[in-house]
């Protein structure tokens, strides 16, 4: 059974293509995660699943209901945890829970049974009549997710959950992520530029950038595309004729150059280092550093686009600064 369903989905603000003709799908008790550098289209496309936006082209449908047609269904069948924080300092983590509910149409014992339940699946009971004000970032976050509950969704929308959070307070938000969707089922969907947050907590990955999915599947099928191992020289000097020889070698499966460093695709890749370093050796290259890792996501990133994601959100920086200015010279 699908949960969410996703065609060609488009959005342009004034000439701009945030969102470009995106399709996938989402199994119902599926936690699947948008990954991309900030600017991507990960939050428009968000915000246009949960009917804050309407799409320019396209269609999709949430917990079986039309986004466009539907919108009222849409709304009372998911739960959002937005970006920027939006919940009131000067009220309780209770009396937050408790307007929540009511906007819901949630009456008075529903809503208490269940500010209760969400209370303790975050573990915040303790401190659910302090005022937000005097949580911790990390409170906050986990009160955010319990209001996005406490109405029994289908589906649960977490918009860079963990974001601004240290890691110890982002491992602790993953694990009622992770608690949320394996034992009581709920589908989410997670927009993240953490690599490691994907990995570890999505059941699948789609990578989105310029506002197009250029790859999709589970975190360890993305990893196993590359094959083998990665091999990380930064060298001194001119390296093409080094470059070229390694290409030959049978048992590497790409070289790619970037930001002075070679990253070279190897099968067995502790065994090919010491044939690599004396070819560099026999080709006057001075190797300043050598590491050896398994694949990761931002490896996945780097082969799709050519830079890495803080490259990607840097330069997605500089192009919506160039945009402004284009329009405000208008």
């Amino acid at each position: 059974m699908l949960a969410i369903e996703v065609e060609n989905l488009k959005k342009q603000f004034n000439g701009l293509t945030a969102v470009n003709n995106i399709s996938f799908e989402v199994r119902a008790g599926e936690l699947f995660g948008l990954l991309g550098p900030n600017g991507a289209g990960k939050t428009t496309t968000i915000n246009m699943l949960s009917t804050l936006l309407n799409p320019t082209s396209g269609e999709a449908k949430v917990a079986g209901y039309d986004i466009i047609k539907e919108k009222d269904n849409v709304r009372k069948s998911i739960g959002v945890v937005f970006q920027e924080p939006a919940l009131d300092n000067k009220l309780t983590g209770r009396e937050n829970l408790e307007f929540h509910a009511m906007l819901y149409g949630m009456n008075k014992d529903e809503r208490n049974k269940r500010i209760n339940e969400v209370l303790e699946l975050v573990e915040l009971k303790d401190k659910a009549d302090i005022l937000v004000e005097n949580y911790s970032g990390g409170m906050k976050r986990r009160l955010e997710i319990a209001r996005g509950l406490v109405h029994k969704p289908k589906v649960l929308f977490l918009d860079e959950p963990t974001l601004g959070l240290d890691a110890q307070t982002r491992r602790h938000i993953w694990e009622y992520i992770q608690k949320l969707n394996r034992e009581h089922n709920v589908t989410i969907i997670l927009t993240t530029h953490y690599m490691e947050e994907a990995d570890y907590l999505c059941d699948r990955v789609a990578i989105i950038d310029h506002g197009k999915i250029i790859a999709m599947d589970t975190p360890e099928r993305l990893k196993d595309k590359l094959g083998g191992d990665i091999i990380t020289f930064e060298l001194e000097g001119n390296n093409n004729e080094f470059m070229n020889e390694v290409n030959k070698l049978a048992f590497v499966k790409s070289i790619k150059e970037h930001n002075g460093k070679l990253t070279i695709m190897v099968e067995q890749g502790e065994k090919r280092i010491p044939q690599l370093i004396k070819l560099a050796q026999k080709k006057g290259v001075d190797i300043k550093s050598v590491a050896l890792h398994k694949p990761s996501l931002e490896d996945v990133f780097l082969h799709f686009t050519g830079k890495t994601i803080r490259e990607e959100e840097a330069s997605q920086k500089e192009r919506n600064i160039n945009f402004a200015r284009r329009r405000f010279r208008r």
